[in-house]
Formats: C-alpha cells, sequence, structure tokens
C-alpha cells in the first residue's frame, strides 16, 4: 500500500483541523410550497447554504439528510416522526461519517422548522453517535412565513423559483400551504403560524433579490461562527 500523508493545509481551509468538523443539510424533501417554489425547496436551500460554508472554510461537506420531521398539525408535506429521523437516519449516517472519514463534530444546518422537533434530543445523538453536534438554525429564524418571501428571495438567488409563476402562488385556495394561510389546523394550534398567516393575507409576499442574498450571507456567517467555535 502507497505511503503518503494527506495535504490538510492544502486550499481554502481556516486551520487543518477544519477538515474534522462536517457539515450536513437537513432540509425536507416533500413538502408543497406552493406554485413558484418546488417541494424540495428547504433540502435545495440548506444543501446550498452547507456546501457555500464549507467551500469557505475547509470543513468537510457530508451532503444531506433524506428524511424531515414535522409538527403533527402541520399537513403539507410527506414527513417521519421524530424518532424515526433520529434513529434510522440523523444517527446512522453521522456515525459512517466518522467512521469513513474520521469526522470528530457536525454541524446540521436546518433548513425546515419541522425540524426543531429535534432540538432537545441533539444531547442524545451527541451520546450515540460520539460526536460534538450542534443543530444550526440560522436559516428559518429568519426567513420568515412559509413560502413567502424570504424562502421566494432566496430561492430566486438559487435559480429555484419560477418567476413566471407568482400571481398563482397567491392563489391561497389552490396553495394553502403559502404563508399557511389555508392549513386551519395549524393556525388553530399554533399562535405563531397563525398571526405570520394573518400578516400575509393581509400585506401578501414579495421576490426581493437583495432580501434574498442578506440571508443567505447571515445564515452561513453564523454557521461559519459555528466552525470557529469547535476549533
Amino acid at each position: 500500500m502507497r505511503n503518503f500523508k494527506l495535504k490538510y493545509d492544502s486550499g481554502n481551509v481556516l486551520s487543518e483541523d477544519v477538515h474534522k468538523i462536517g457539515i450536513i443539510a437537513l432540509g425536507s424533501h416533500r413538502e408543497n410550497h406552493g406554485s413558484a417554489l418546488p417541494i424540495d425547496t428547504d433540502s435545495k436551500i440548506a444543501a446550498n447554504v452547507a456546501l457555500n460554508v464549507a467551500t469557505k472554510t475547509g470543513a468537510t461537506f457530508l451532503g444531506i439528510f433524506y428524511a424531515a420531521t414535522e409538527y403533527d398539525y402541520v399537513k403539507h408535506g410527506l414527513h417521519i416522526n421524530k424518532d424515526d429521523l433520529i434513529n434510522k437516519q440523523i444517527i446512522p449516517q453521522l456515525i459512517n461519517a466518522r467512521e469513513m472519514l474520521n469526522i470528530e463534530k457536525v454541524i446540521i444546518v436546518n433548513g425546515h422548522g419541522g425540524n426543531n422537533l429535534i432540538i432537545n434530543e441533539i444531547g442524545k445523538i451527541s451520546e450515540k453517535t460520539g460526536l460534538t453536534v450542534i443543530f444550526n438554525n440560522s436559516i428559518i429564524e429568519n426567513e420568515g412565513p412559509h413560502a413567502c418571501t424570504g424562502e421566494l428571495s432566496m430561492g430566486k438567488i438559487l435559480g429555484i423559483t419560477d418567476g413566471s409563476r407568482i400571481d398563482e402562488h397567491g392563489d391561497f385556495n389552490k396553495h394553502p400551504e403559502v404563508g399557511m394561510v389555508g392549513l386551519t389546523l395549524a393556525r388553530e394550534n399554533n399562535p405563531i403560524i397563525d398571526d405570520e398567516a394573518g400578516r400575509v393575507e393581509e400585506n401578501g409576499f414579495t421576490v426581493d433579490e437583495e432580501f434574498g442574498k442578506e440571508l443567505l450571507f447571515n445564515a452561513q456567517k453564523k454557521i461559519i461562527e459555528d466552525i470557529k467555535s469547535l476549533l
């Protein structure tokens, strides 16, 4: 077998140790986002942000988890329960990353609000995987109502927003998930969702490229701060 030394100081890296930090996206692949955004919007945004951070820092890009979870009162996509997400997807995939790539620490880049259900389980995930795990929520903390200005604007920058279908996108009867305006059960069970839906009903939404750039930049900045804290 050939003897060689991996060049961990090559390329654009914060430090040689950054390769021990994995960046992995967690989104939702099958979730309605109106007519102007695809059903895997959350996954595409989270994966893009994660890849860009890995590119800028040298952290190891681990791709994306395939599954997602959701609150039982939000009915707009195909999701699995929290325990299955943790035990059948997240833990096995992170163990594999640790064993195959010598990863020691992981940042999960979340792009789907329903995945907040696992926040209180991060300690368990860390224990079961033998990894230091950070759950970074910087995307959804600032994007606002579902499938509205934030996601549409980021989607415009990423090339996944279909601008020709914006008018149709705002038909809440056809697309009740936009702003969750027509998701009665969600609005009844969550006052934040109800408040946001009311504002979307009253004010609508826009596609703002500068805002989209700002959201993506700020999300990446916060993840980079997490990486520096782990070094």
